[in-house]
């Protein structure tokens, strides 16, 4: 039995080393045949051009219900097969979510399958920084019409089980300030998987960004670190905006529809138990050079996507050409804007809004709070981050414009004024008539001063007959008197004025 447990023993040691051995060779494949960068940015334009070129061979129809959930999965060797084209890059598998679904998104924003595959496909990415936390990559097209960001298998299954819901808030309303996601694919090249979104460019790179903030309406270390703030084009957060603006103001109407749009983006991430998103916001000055455009200078103004402008995401049914789209605006859909005596064009929208509140969230919230006052922690249950979210941004971010009390006390001084002479115009020759019709019945009483107190007034001797020129003219006299008696109460000094609003009050959607 001992020698049958040795040699049984053996046995497994010796099957154990040579599966080790097995997995270190191909741990040396896999690393010998991991693509560069520039491959797999290749895989990525090839694989969505052959997905959406594919696409077109099928007929439209409605979105069902099961078209969300589809994953359709293809094989894309590097010599070509009778289905896919042959291409320099590592063999790779490509994945592509939901896409009947996308491709009604697409249409919803009115880009065209040419158009699509143009921008994505005909020049190479351009890889971007990633400021944030995540080890998310990001890339934009060379037209700056698309994002395209790297997302994790968690993220990536959370978007495809949102897209009911996103399809049903988009059918409600297309002008928001939510991620407008235009595709979901998954590329497996040499052993490395990466999952990508394609989305819509938020700050064109045509207009230079004075400043950029990442803001979340928390505290808690929520200040640009060394290294970021030593990069020439710094992405700064919540407590370097207090100290480096008093708030962005805009006219009464642009506020409003500023903060509805993000109260009703900010309920619908709540309905979904979404927090942890960011308000991303590009302020370009206009009162400095900018920058160069070089061979960009037309990308936004032959525009292929709809809604896509800060502007177009809040101003309703404002007409095209009117938000931003006017092949002769130079603003690239800015929203105008000002802080002191600086004229701005603000770009912005929220980002990263695959971060539901489930169970490694809610660990995170308790064990920061132990440590930090819960409320200033970035990530909290969805309903109190859309509260704090929403205040943050209505008090102190964005701010209402008031007009000049100067000019508008000196305009209402100058109307009550030209109001009080008017009045005294009509006044003088009515007071002058009722003196001449006092005199006249004093002149007829002095010789009936005995008479009986029950006798009525008698009139002159000399009656004038009647007269309905004379008659008109009385009733425009009791009009008159009518119109002056309420000009004279606007005059009146002590009536109260409504203080109820404050003029520093802002109207806070929450």
């Amino acid at each position: 039995m001992s020698a049958f447990t040795l040699n049984r023993g053996e046995t497994q040691t010796s099957k154990t080393s040579k599966d080790h051995k097995k997995n270190e060779k191909y741990e040396i494949l896999t690393q010998e045949a991991e693509p560069t960068a520039e491959a797999l940015k290749g895989a990525i334009q090839l694989g969505i051009g052959y997905a959406v070129g594919n696409l077109s061979s099928k007929p439209d129809r409605d979105v069902l219900m099961q078209d969300f959930s589809v994953l359709e999965t293809v094989f894309l060797p590097s010599e070509g097969s009778s289905l896919t084209p042959a291409h320099r890059f590592p063999d790779f598998r490509l994945k592509t979510y939901a896409p009947l679904a996308f491709r009604y998104f697409r249409e919803l924003f009115g880009i065209k399958p040419d158009d699509y595959l143009y921008s994505i496909c005909k020049e190479p990415l351009i890889e971007l920084s990633n400021p944030g936390a995540s080890s998310s990559w990001f890339y934009l097209t060379s037209d700056d019409e698309f994002i395209i960001k790297t997302v994790q298998h968690k993220e990536a299954e959370f978007l495809q089980k949102l897209l009911p819901g996103y399809y049903m808030n988009l059918n409600q309303n297309p002008r928001t300030l939510l991620p407008k996601f235009y595709g979901l694919y998954c590329i497996q090249c040499g052993g490395v998987t990466v999952r990508v979104v394609v989305m819509n460019n938020i700050l064109p790179r045509a207009m230079q960004m004075h400043y950029k903030y990442d803001l979340k309406g928390s505290s808690y270390k929520r200040r640009a670190s060394r290294k970021e703030r030593a990069k020439a084009s710094p992405t700064f957060k919540d407590l370097d905006f207090q100290e480096m603006h008093e708030g962005l103001f805009f006219d009464a109407d642009t506020y409003s529809a500023l903060m509805k749009t993000l109260q009703r983006d900010c309920r619908v991430l709540e309905s979904f138990k979404i927090m942890d998103y960011s308000l991303l916001l590009g302020v370009h000055v206009l009162d400095k050079k900018p920058l160069s455009r070089g061979n960009r200078c037309d990308s936004r103004r032959g525009q292929k996507v709809l809604y896509s402008t800060a502007r177009e995401s809040i101003m309703g049914n404002v007409k095209a050409s009117e938000a931003g789209a006017d092949p002769h605006d130079d603003t690239l859909g800015g929203i105008p804007a000002k802080h002191k005596d600086e004229n701005l064009l603000i770009f912005l929208g929220i980002i990263d809004i695959l971060q539901s509140y489930r169970f490694m969230k809610k660990v995170e919230h308790s064990w920061k709070a132990l440590v930090h006052d819960g409320d200033t922690v970035s990530v909290h249950r969805p309903s109190f981050y859309a509260d704090r979210f929403l205040n943050f941004m209505g008090t102190t971010v964005f701010k209402k414009l008031h007009p000049t009390r100067g000019a508008s006390s000196r305009r209402k001084r100058s109307s009550l004024h030209a109001s009080k002479s008017y009045s005294q115009e009509v006044l003088f020759p009515l007071r002058e008539q009722k003196e001449e019709k006092k005199a006249l019945s004093m002149d007829n009483l002095d010789g009936n001063l005995f008479s009986s107190s029950k006798q009525p007034d008698l009139l002159p001797k000399a009656a004038a007959p009647f007269d309905s020129s004379q008659c008109a003219e009385d009733s425009e006299h009791s009009e008159d008197r009518r119109a002056s008696s309420s000009t004279i109460a606007l005059d009146d000094p002590l009536a109260p004025l409504d203080r109820s609003q404050s003029d520093s009050e802002l109207d806070v959607y929450l």
